[in-house]
């Protein structure tokens, strides 16, 4: 079943379906073209706009606290996913899953904790919480000024 005329009839559905999604394309392209709204305000081919002109620049420099909540937030935002998972089989794991998924919480409410302590969730400019070299706070200099 290697002949030629075997094979273009096994591949002329995938060329048929190409062919409909690039008309497809084409089509709602051309559509949007013709039938679109067109704005001839200033604002109105920026990004995101509103109507309003933009005020200053979109290269903003952010504090690393915001990149290291947005990890806190990725890496306890999977336990969802998890505890999710677990509450489909609860009945079938019985007590053993319910013992797993305890540890598993305990491990995250420890780790939470952890990282409270060491005021990686705080907010204020008051320095790190957590001691140097020396026992004392980042912000604390060594002759006591």
């Amino acid at each position: 079943m290697n002949t030629p005329v075997a094979q273009s009839t096994e591949i002329w559905p995938l060329a048929a379906y190409f062919l409909l999604v690039f008309a497809l394309l084409a089509g709602i392209l051309i559509l949007s073209h013709v039938i679109g709204e067109r704005h001839k305000a200033g604002a109105a081919d920026e990004p995101f706009e509103s109507g309003i002109l933009a005020v200053g620049s979109a290269r903003l420099r952010l504090s690393a606290k915001f990149y290291l909540i947005a990890m806190f937030f990725v890496i306890f935002d999977m336990e969802a996913v998890f505890l999710f998972a677990w509450a489909v089989a609860l009945r079938e794991l019985g007590w053993a899953g319910y013992i797993e998924a305890a540890i598993f919480i305990g491990a995250l409410v420890a780790a939470l904790v952890y990282l409270w302590r060491l005021g990686a969730l705080d907010w204020g400019s008051s320095g790190r919480r957590f001691p140097g070299r020396h026992g004392r706070r980042e912000d604390e200099r060594c002759d006591g000024r």
